[in-house]
């Protein structure tokens, strides 16, 4: 049964026998104002997050901007000091400040700033904005899950990808 049917039409309800997920009743009232900002901090993460996923794959690797290269990568780099944080507070601020929410949009469209932001030429209809909106919704709380695993992994064995472990395939010994 839906533990909130006041939102089990909107983009990203978890399924048509869920409905809207909301097991701590953040919105069991029906505000929907309430429920459009919750949506907007959840896009706001995911985004967020989808872009810190990117970044700790990349910079785990070995890339690094001009000037970065004795930069640490992963978890450590938080702690590295405010060399670090400073720039990353700065750009944060600054997209805090100029993005901002088109009024009486869905939340999350920030198309009402100079740079240009959206779905662009692949949103062709309302069906494929529905579809592109709810991508987003859904990849953002993969990713969300994906940084956590990779910081959470990297802390317990100080390496934050199964995939670097080493294993050995099993082959059975013929003969022995």
């Amino acid at each position: 049964t839906a533990l909130n049917a006041a939102f089990d039409s909107e983009i990203g309800a978890a399924s048509a026998e869920l409905g809207c997920w909301d097991p701590l009743g953040f919105v069991t009232n029906g505000d929907q104002s309430r429920f459009d900002r919750l949506r907007s901090v959840e896009l706001k993460h995911g985004r967020v997050a989808m872009l810190a996923t990117w970044g700790y794959a990349t910079t785990w690797s070995g890339a690094r901007f001009p000037g970065c290269e004795d930069q640490v990568a992963g978890h450590q780099a938080v702690f590295s000091g405010p060399e670090f944080l400073v720039p990353v507070l700065l750009t944060a601020g600054f997209l805090e400040i100029t993005w901002k929410q088109k009024e009486g949009s869905f939340p999350g469209d920030f198309s009402a700033t100079s740079f240009p932001v959206g779905f662009g030429p692949y949103a062709r209809n309302e069906q494929d904005m529905i579809d592109l909106r709810t991508r987003e919704l859904n990849n953002g709380r993969a990713a969300q899950m994906g940084i956590l695993g990779m910081m959470v992994h990297e802390q317990l064995d100080g390496k934050p990808f199964i995939f670097f472990d080493k294993f050995d395939i099993y082959a059975p010994s013929v003969g022995n």
